[in-house]
């Protein structure tokens, strides 16, 4: 069995963070990669953290010696976001740009403006990550980066203090059942200790909302719903009701967030396989997280990214070929080595690197193993329209309003459903 330690270099909250990678070569602008007499200069723009190290880029600049990489890396999606619509179709992107999945319906309104993935790679993907991306006119637009099966994260030493099971199999039979299980064991966790059992409101909520298999929109013909659909109603109050005495009240990507990863603020936190590396570059002093090969109400998925190559760019061709390379089965692995971004690639999810990868920091869990069960669990893949985003957006910060105290569950709850209501 191989062992790998995922690591994931510390997010910075408030600022972007660059990093250029320069080889001295030889392709003028628009060039291949793979051929030219001169230097093409390809730059990169990712956000958290998509495995894309240093040396890994380096990797593909060693075997194209006429390529220089810069990569720039935004500290959130919605940074990255923001920029990218901006941009999109005028100028000021970078030759390849990563994309979130909860804003790749929008992305889709503008398919035109991007360069197509070669058809030969298609069949790479698992099927519904090629769907997603795939226009109405059969042009997929997005190289399939990472999918993100969830298991629950936990500190065992905490857990040891309040008088739970530690071991993760007896962790993932205690929390095995749905929603109301969890928070059972959150009553239990407050109840010995006086501390809190989750990290926040938002971070659970998202959990709960990705195994809804229409939260907000209708499938059928794009039309907002979710104000009045009672699976979001319901959610929303069981998450809060829960919060009022298990939650820690940090916002995830907040400093007091990144703080509690190591301090003890909480004892649990859903997670994704990319959270791992969010977890150890965060607290990396700290000896007690574990992860369960569990998920409240059975399994879920969240997140997943995807990289695009505006069709504008002065680079096209050798983008489209770097993106190719960042999204082959090798690379994918080597990533999921990197930062824990769990593969799409079909390929790549059979590979023994993947399958028998151990993660040291998590106490030597089998995260390989886990997270491809858990990946195999889920049974929902969320329809996300046009407006999915901004809703979820303003839901996060409707939880957000609860926790921090500025609003009632009811209050907050109507300024969401106004905003909702504005967007149609």
């Amino acid at each position: 069995m191989n062992t790998h330690v995922l690591r994931r270099t510390a997010l910075v909250a408030a600022v972007a963070s660059t990093s250029a990678l320069v080889l001295a070569g030889c392709s003028g602008a628009g060039g291949s990669a793979s051929g030219g007499d001169g230097e093409v200069t390809l730059t990169i723009a990712t956000f958290n953290d998509f495995g894309y190290t240093d040396a890994l880029l380096q990797e593909y600049m060693d075997a194209h010696p006429n390529v220089k990489i810069v990569h720039n890396k935004a500290a959130t999606s919605n940074e990255a976001r923001e920029n990218y619509f901006q941009k999109l179709g005028k100028t000021g992107l970078a030759d390849i740009e990563a994309i979130e999945v909860d804003w790749l319906p929008e992305v889709m309104e503008y398919a035109d403006l991007l360069a197509p993935v070669p058809d030969d790679l298609k069949s790479r993907w698992l099927d519904y990550k090629v769907e997603a991306a795939t226009s109405s006119d059969g042009k997929l637009v997005g190289y399939g980066t990472d999918i993100g099966p969830e298991g629950v994260c936990y500190r065992s030493d905490l857990f040891a203090a309040a008088g739970l099971p530690t071991d993760r199999a007896e962790v993932a039979k205690m929390l095995e059942g749905d929603w109301s299980t969890y928070f059972t064991a959150g009553d239990k966790y407050v109840a010995a200790t006086g501390k809190a059992f989750f990290d926040s409101a938002g971070g659970t909520y998202q959990g709960a909302i990705n195994q809804v298999e229409a939260a907000y929109e209708n499938p059928d013909d794009g039309s907002i719903t979710a104000t009045s659909n009672p699976d979001v109603k319901k959610i929303y109050d069981q998450v809060l009701a829960a919060s009022a005495t298990q939650s820690a009240h940090l916002g995830q990507w907040s400093d007091d967030w990144f703080a509690g990863l190591s301090n003890g603020a909480f004892a649990t936190m859903l997670c994704p396989g990319w959270m791992l590396g969010v977890i150890e570059g965060n607290a990396p002093e700290v000896t007690g997280w574990d992860i369960a090969n569990v998920f409240p109400g059975g399994a879920g998925n969240w997140g997943g990214s995807y990289l695009t190559v505006p069709g504008n760019g002065e680079n096209v061709e050798a983008a489209q070929e770097l993106a190719d390379w960042l999204t082959d089965p090798e690379t994918q692995v080597k990533a999921f080595e990197n930062a824990g971004t769990f593969p799409s690639q079909t390929e790549a999810l059979e590979a023994d690197a993947l399958t028998g990868s151990v993660n040291a920091y998590f106490n030597n869990a089998p995260v390989g193993e886990m997270l491809s069960e858990r990946a195999q669990a889920v049974k929902v893949s969320p329809y996300k329209g046009q407006f999915y985003f901004q809703i979820n957006d303003a839901m996060q910060k409707a939880l957000t309003r609860v926790e921090d105290g500025t609003q009632s569950a009811a209050e907050s709850w109507k300024q969401w459903a106004t905003e909702v209501d504005a967007l149609s």
